[in-house]
């Protein structure tokens, strides 16, 4: 299960030693609930090398805000807290498993 990341818990995993991928999602959002079953499962499956967490944008304008996220579902992949690749729209589990494998070279 991804984690929830609030505006509150924010700063505290940005800081972590892991990369960080983020899910931007809604609970109105039809892609964003196809998505967010993908994104849970590869929360299991790299728990031990990645934080894997969900942004809901309409309880966290702070965080939505500071990533300019227009676009939902937009999924972040962070290291060393900068943004290094971004995904808008939903995506096939294979797409956002490469893109994990990136963020840990």
């Amino acid at each position: 299960m991804a984690l929830e990341i609030t505006d509150a818990s924010f700063e505290e995993i940005l800081n972590s030693e892991k990369p960080l991928v983020i899910d931007f999602w809604a609970e109105w959002c039809g892609p964003c609930r196809m998505v967010g079953p993908i994104v849970d499962e590869l929360a299991e499956e790299f728990a031990d090398k990645v934080t894997i967490g969900k942004v809901d944008v309409d309880n966290n304008d702070e965080i939505t805000s500071k990533y300019g996220i227009r676009n939902i579902p937009t999924i972040l992949f962070i290291k060393n807290g900068e943004v290094v690749d971004k995904q808008v729209g939903a995506a096939q589990k294979s797409v956002l498993q490469g893109k994990i494998e990136n963020l840990l070279k």
